[in-house]
C-alpha cells in the first residue's frame, strides 16, 4: 500500500466512524463511563431552588450576596485498546476480514473517547507484544491508531492474550478501561484476566467468522490453520466431522462466556458479516441499566 492508498483508507475510516462514534455513541460513552469525581468548575450567583449546602460563604462575604460553588464530572479517563493482530484475524468469508472490523471498531472507541476528553491507547499483540502506542489525546493520535492498523505487519503469527494483558498491566498502573479486542484463539489466560478485572474496567470483544461457527458442506476441502501453518484434507460432507467441529466451536464459546462472567469482565461479541453498531449500542444499554 502506497503513502497515497494508506492517506485515502485513513481518510475513509475517520468520516464513517467519527460520524458513528458522535452520532450515535457519543452520549452513551459518557453515561456508562464516568469520571473519578465532581471537580470545581466556578462560582454563580445564588438562584431560587439552589441546594444552600453549595454556598461559597467566603465569596458570599466579599460581595454581600449570595454565590454558591459549581462543580462538574471530572471526566478525564484513559481508555487502552489490546488488539490481536495474529494472522487469525486476517481471515473473513463475508463483508469484510476481522482485522477490517476490529479497525473500524478501534476506531469509533477512540473517536468517542477524545470526544469525552479521555486519552486513548493501544497494544498490538500476537503471542508477543508488536507495539506499544501510548495514551494521549486529540484528533492526530487517532489518526496514527488507524494508520497503524491498516498497514501493520506483525513478526510473529500466533495468539497469546496473556502477554498482552500482563504487559498493559504492567505499564498502566492508573485505573482505566481496557478493551480486549480477538478472536481468543488463544492459550488459557484467565489469571492474567482476574487482576485486570479488580484493577480495570476490563471489556472483551470477541470477533469471528460465521465460517468458523459451522463449516458448510463443500466435500473434500484442504485447509490451512492461519497461525500453526497446519495443513490438512477434511472431508466437509461427513456429517460427524460436520457435528463435532460444532461441539468444538460451541465448547469454546461457552467457556470464554463463562470465565468473563465469572471474573467481571463485560463481552461484546461481533460477527463479521453483521454491523457491529447494535451489538455495541446493546453493550451500552445493558451497562447503563447496572448503573
Amino acid at each position: 500500500m502506497d503513502a497515497a492508498e494508506l492517506i485515502a483508507k485513513v481518510r475513509k475510516i475517520e468520516i464513517k466512524t467519527k460520524g458513528i462514534s458522535r452520532d450515535l455513541f457519543s452520549g452513551e460513552y459518557h453515561s456508562v463511563f464516568k469520571g473519578r469525581g465532581m471537580a470545581f468548575s466556578e462560582v454563580r450567583e445564588y438562584q431560587v431552588g439552589d441546594d444552600i449546602r453549595s454556598i461559597d460563604w467566603n465569596v458570599t462575604a466579599r460581595l454581600n450576596h449570595p454565590y454558591i460553588k459549581v462543580f462538574e464530572e471530572e471526566r478525564e479517563l484513559t481508555v487502552m485498546l489490546l488488539v490481536d493482530v495474529s494472522e487469525s484475524e486476517s481471515f473473513g468469508t463475508s463483508t469484510m476480514l476481522k482485522k477490517e472490523m476490529i479497525t473500524e471498531l478501534v476506531a469509533v472507541l477512540a473517536f468517542s473517547a477524545i470526544q469525552n476528553n479521555d486519552k486513548i491507547g493501544m497494544i498490538l499483540f500476537s503471542n508477543k507484544i508488536e507495539k506499544f502506542i501510548p495514551p494521549k489525546k486529540g484528533r492526530t493520535h487517532i489518526l496514527r491508531i488507524i494508520r497503524e492498523l491498516l498497514e501493520f505487519k506483525p513478526e510473529n503469527s500466533v495468539t497469546d492474550v496473556s502477554t498482552a494483558i500482563s504487559y498493559f498491566l504492567n505499564v498502566i498502573k492508573k485505573r482505566s478501561i481496557v478493551f480486549i479486542i480477538s478472536d481468543f484463539f488463544s492459550p488459557p489466560f484467565e489469571e492474567p484476566l482476574k487482576i485486570s478485572s479488580k484493577k480495570h474496567d476490563t471489556i472483551a470483544v470477541n470477533i469471528y467468522d460465521i465460517r468458523e461457527s459451522s463449516i458448510p458442506d463443500i466435500g473434500l476441502a484442504f485447509i490451512k490453520d492461519a497461525e500453526t501453518q497446519k495443513r490438512m484434507w477434511v472431508d466437509t460432507s461427513s456429517k460427524e466431522f460436520r457435528k463435532r467441529y460444532e461441539q468444538w466451536w460451541n465448547s469454546k464459546q461457552n467457556y470464554l462466556k463463562n470465565m468473563f462472567k465469572m471474573n467481571g469482565v463485560d463481552l461484546i461479541q461481533l460477527r463479521t458479516d453483521e454491523s457491529f453498531i447494535k451489538p455495541l449500542q446493546k453493550f451500552f444499554r445493558e451497562r447503563e441499566k447496572r448503573k
